[in-house]
């Protein structure tokens, strides 16, 4: 699918905002279906399959965090992008339990909104096989992961951070390496937000524990030993 055929739903309440938005988004090739509420969203979701939801998180009735968990719980598998007012650690860390793949502070400019979607699109068209290590497998396919059978629900940045470990089995991999691959070269994250995926992922993948931490340098995916 080309760029031009890509659809974003976009659920902003701040009505000029959104138009703003529209405007751009729609100037540069993509289709965008508008709603100015989560229960709004919700309905057009059930509509249509947009490629990626753009997500604010200060909404009337249900907020952006609700909204979102909600949109995990429809199947949805596509990218979210969530966009806050509050740059505090916890409020965003709030967005990523609920499901959310990255997450905008306002005000932004106009071309860090584009330089985050080029970001979460370039991680589709992924192959189907199965990659495995020890007892945990991952289905490129179904973006599904599995350890000792038992399912793990991933949102799609810790599925792609996953899948640069299971690539690189054994190899300590660079902090910086990792940020690179993950939120590619045009995006600017806080310091910290890798740590945090880090220590989701770990929780999520129980024990004991794969991902283990060298300091001064990054990570790597090993098999603990005695």
């Amino acid at each position: 699918m080309n760029d031009v055929e890509k659809e974003i739903l976009l659920i902003e309440d701040e009505v000029e905002f959104a138009d703003y938005l529209k405007r751009g988004l729609g100037y540069v090739g993509y289709h965008v279906c508008l709603a100015h509420s989560a229960e709004d969203g919700l309905i057009k979701l059930k509509q249509s399959q947009p490629d990626l939801i753009i997500l604010d998180v200060m909404l009337p009735g249900m907020d952006g965090i609700a909204a979102c968990r909600c949109i995990r719980e429809t199947g949805y598998i596509g990218p979210i992008l969530m966009l806050t007012a509050r740059n505090a650690i916890p409020d965003r860390v709030l967005g990523l339990d609920a499901g959310a793949d990255d997450y905008l502070v306002k005000p932004f400019a106009f071309e860090e909104l584009l330089a985050r979607i080029r970001t979460l699109q370039r991680r589709t068209g992924e192959s189907t096989s199965v990659i495995t290590f020890a007892d945990l497998e991952l289905d490129m396919g179904l973006y599904m992961a599995r350890r000792a059978g038992k399912p793990i629900t991933l949102t799609r940045t810790e599925f792609y951070l996953l899948v640069h470990f299971l690539r690189h089995p054994r190899h300590v991999l660079a902090r910086e390496a990792l940020t690179l691959e993950v939120w590619g070269r045009d995006a600017e994250i806080q310091p910290n937000i890798l740590d945090v995926y880090i220590a989701r992922l770990r929780r999520k993948l129980g024990e004991p524990p794969l991902i283990h931490t060298i300091y001064g340098i990054g990570y790597v995916l090993k098999e603990e030993t005695a």
